[in-house]
């Protein structure tokens, strides 16, 4: 298992979220973009909007998603 915070995946926050793979710490990070958002967090609302372009056109988001992976690899296992 690998850490990484919101903040760390573009968002407001140092909110921890904790993974086997980068995939299930971004799919956190998009679920806590959306509770937050939807709970009227405004800092929030920016990195969420981010994250639904990155879903809705993933081939140009494919720099991002890089890049997050190998931030991913580079971390110690907790």
């Amino acid at each position: 298992m690998k850490t990484m915070t919101c903040r760390a995946l573009g968002g407001p926050c140092d909110l921890e979220h904790r993974g086997a793979t980068a995939d299930e710490v971004i799919k956190a990070q998009d679920a806590h973009l959306k509770e937050a958002a939807d709970g009227g967090d405004a800092a929030h609302q920016p990195a969420r909007e981010a994250m639904r372009a990155r879903w809705r056109h993933p081939k140009r988001s494919m720099d991002w998603y890089r890049d997050t992976k190998a931030a991913f690899a580079a971390l110690p296992e907790d």
